[in-house]
């Protein structure tokens, strides 16, 4: 397994991991997500800005 798929220690998920688990709730472009898996979207998507611009900070 790629290291940068692994969860990092502190707890923070690399963005290939949010990024693979967003695309896994588009498992099917057709079909709409529900309203549960929107939720779920948005917070993948505002993890993974923040991954990528470097808000995240470790844990000490």
């Amino acid at each position: 397994m790629s290291p940068d798929l692994v969860t990092a220690p502190t707890g923070v998920r690399s963005a290939a991991e949010l990024n693979q688990a967003i695309r896994a709730l588009w498992s099917h472009p057709a079909v709409p997500l529900t309203a549960e898996q929107r939720e779920e979207y948005g917070r993948l998507l505002a993890e993974l800005l923040r991954v990528e611009r470097g808000d995240v900070t470790a844990a000490a």
